[in-house]
């Protein structure tokens, strides 16, 4: 009887214990849920107000350009600050949206050939007019990289990048200080053949910091340091929450430190495979000598060794006398540089005036380079007057330095920005597939400032019909958008592959879509459509785009001609 009623009050203790545990695990998740509760109720009234500020931006300055329609700087001006305002209401909205398809589970990571100093260069483009709109310093440094072709998604690592810098940019006050760090490690494991290395990323700020409490929950959604340094910075709060889910569906590592007052450090590692199927650097003639004019050692360390390994032989000056000196012993003893390196920095003279010194000096035939951190936008033109035949932006990759001095060098150089603006494609006809009449009426009039004729079909059976209708090649690009009536733009453009003649196959069809996630690209190319443009169209890639292909067009007529 003393073992039952023993066996009794043991099963009756487990039972409480459990009870006890059950109502622990209970509290925590009721608490967890009120918090998240809190939390959406927060994020939902600062997305009102932070939606209502650049929505009232465009309003209020489309109202006042609509009542100045004559003044054309001061309706330049509106236009200039509804852009700004659209662009800000677009990352909000962006934000949210990859949110939501994370937490359901339909973000799709993309795995694609990219360019390291590519995404660099893109991420800096982003974030340096920022801060240089608040006078801060941000210092890029690249330390040991390995490969420069990689395999990955690059969009997502962007925004992984963008987001950590711009997040620095934004709480670091005016003349303040971010520093930025590439290096990469080699991984011991390789997988299925295919080798990685290991992206390693820092950025270090001396901002507002963070407090202890904060940083444990940094990465939960919807959380937003509020302080009075803060209240006019906007947000959602989501960024960071994306920015570790992110990381971990890449399988890679993110860590911060921060004291209040004193700044932040985010460090982030990810294991990328690397591109095998590269293409190889461009040939260029060994042993030829190399001019480099540049008084900060480092960087001028930097330019030599890009040369030396590529087997060039650099000679380098510290001063615009000395290369100057050197350039005219050179031409009286007949051994001229293949080409001259300028750096950011001079012991005696602007960078610029030197290039016009050697440019006198040595005619026309011998490329100038120009390898600096500044904005290239703000001093082409000065530049390009001054002599300089391309530019090499800092921080310094080798592949970008040897396939601009290779371009030069064998003549085939062009200038990214040559005749975009004033680019006449009169002689081309674009077929615009478009059911929104507000977006075909948008879509036409950029089309025309381009000269190129358009015809437009309301949804994708029309777009069929009318290339099956035309002679062969008599459209020379098709843009297809991709949500529409009677047959979206996936099917049209199958339908569009499978006609039996030749420019069916041959003809570029580009998705012009609001659908802009990594499983609409995809989607958009497995149907046979060469790229994928995002709405709202941005002028300069859709000139771009037109660039491309009717240059490839006709190579391929030419062909065709002398074949």
């Amino acid at each position: 009887m003393g073992n039952y009623c023993d066996t009794k009050t043991m099963d009756a203790a487990a039972r409480i214990a459990e009870l006890e545990e059950e109502n622990i695990a209970l509290k925590e998740a009721l608490q967890n849920a009120e918090a998240t509760n809190e939390a959406k109720s927060s994020f939902l009234s600062n997305m009102s107000h932070d939606i209502r500020t650049p929505m009232n931006a465009i309003m209020g300055m489309t109202s006042i350009a609509l009542s100045h329609i004559d003044e054309k700087p001061r309706v330049h001006d509106c236009l200039l600050k509804i852009q700004t305002a659209s662009s800000h209401l677009m990352s909000l909205v962006n934000d949210v949206l990859d949110m939501s398809r994370i937490d359901s589970g339909r973000l799709t990571l993309n795995e694609e050939a990219f360019s390291l100093p590519d995404l660099v260069h893109d991420i800096f483009v982003i974030i340096r007019p920022q801060a240089v709109q608040k006078n801060q310093t941000l210092q890029l440094e690249i330390g040991q990289i390995y490969e420069e072709n990689l395999i990955g998604d690059p969009l997502h690592l962007r925004q992984i990048l963008v987001n950590i810098i711009g997040n620095a940019v934004k709480y670091t006050p005016a003349q303040g200080h971010i520093k930025v760090c590439f290096r990469q490690r080699l991984l011991q494991e390789e997988k299925s053949g295919q080798k990685s290395i290991w992206l390693d990323f820092s950025c270090e700020d001396d901002g507002m910091g963070m407090s202890p409490e904060f940083l444990e929950r940094i990465f939960l959604p919807f959380e937003r340091v509020r302080n009075e340094s803060t209240s006019q910075i906007e947000g959602t709060g989501l960024g960071m929450a994306i920015v570790k889910k992110l990381i971990d569906r890449m399988e890679g590592q993110i860590s911060v430190t921060s004291v209040q007052g004193e700044g932040s450090c985010f460090k982030v590692e990810l294991p990328v495979a690397v591109n095998q199927n590269a293409r190889k650097a461009p040939a260029i003639v060994q042993g030829q000598a190399v001019l480099v004019a540049e008084c900060h050692d480092e960087r001028a360390a930097a330019i030599t060794q890009c040369l030396e390994s590529s087997h060039l032989r650099p000679f380098r000056m510290k001063s615009g006398m000395e290369t100057v000196t050197w350039l005219t012993e050179a031409e009286y003893e007949d051994h001229m540089p293949c080409a001259v390196f300028i750096g950011q920095e001079l012991n005696d003279m602007p960078v610029l005036e030197l290039a016009s010194h050697i440019r006198q000096l040595a005619g026309e035939d011998i490329p100038i380079l120009l390898v600096s951190e500044e904005d290239w936008a703000q001093i082409e033109f000065r530049a390009k007057r001054a002599g300089v035949d391309a530019f090499v932006p800092c921080p310094l990759f080798k592949s970008r330095l040897m396939d601009t001095l290779a371009g030069l060098l064998d003549k085939n150089q062009t200038d990214r920005d040559d005749g975009l603006m004033n680019a006449d494609y009169s002689q081309y006809r674009v077929l615009l597939v478009e059911d929104n009449e507000l977006n075909q009426e948008i879509a036409m009039e950029l089309l025309s400032l381009t000269g190129v004729s358009v015809e437009v079909a309301g949804n994708g059976a029309q777009a069929v019909e009318k290339f099956s209708a035309s002679p062969e090649d008599y459209f020379d690009l098709i843009f297809m958008d991709v949500q529409m009536p009677v047959m979206n733009g996936y099917e049209a453009t199958r339908r569009i592959r499978q006609l039996h003649r030749k420019d069916a196959r041959d003809i570029a069809i580009i998705a012009m879509t609001a659908n802009a996630f990594v499983e609409d690209i995809r989607r958009s190319r497995e149907a046979g459509m060469n790229e994928h443009v995002s709405k709202p169209v941005d002028f300069e890639h859709l000139q771009e785009i037109m660039k491309k292909y009717f240059s490839s067009t006709d190579r391929s007529r030419d062909a065709a001609l002398s074949g």
